[in-house]
């Protein structure tokens, strides 16, 4: 399973005041649930200060899950997604070990 980051931010009081009344409990139980749905794994949630309310890593089965959670999530009109696909150490050096055929412009 691949894992990704998945920042959010409530696009609304009325969600903000609806989480407040339901409790972070109830917040985290409903992302855990969407998440097990696509056959993935919640490994952590927060809220956060800043750009984002919240931050997840979660892992799912592939780009096309992630995207199906994400487009879930906004498409609700209540919050705002960003995922990014997050990739291990090892993966990062297999990464940096590909020989690429690149020209950089200019």
């Amino acid at each position: 399973m691949a894992k990704y980051l998945i920042e959010a931010t409530f696009t609304s009081g009325d969600s903000l005041k609806k989480v407040e009344r339901e409790g972070a409990e109830a917040r985290e139980a409903a992302v855990r649930g969407a998440v097990e749905s696509l056959g993935g794994k919640l490994d952590c949630i927060y809220y956060a200060l800043g750009e984002f309310d919240t931050v997840s890593i979660v892992d799912l089965p592939d780009n096309v899950t992630a995207a199906a959670l994400s487009f879930a999530i906004s498409g609700s009109g209540l919050m705002r997604t960003k995922t990014t696909a997050l990739l291990t150490m090892a993966e990062g050096q297999e990464a940096f070990s590909k020989g690429v055929a690149y020209t950089p412009p200019g």
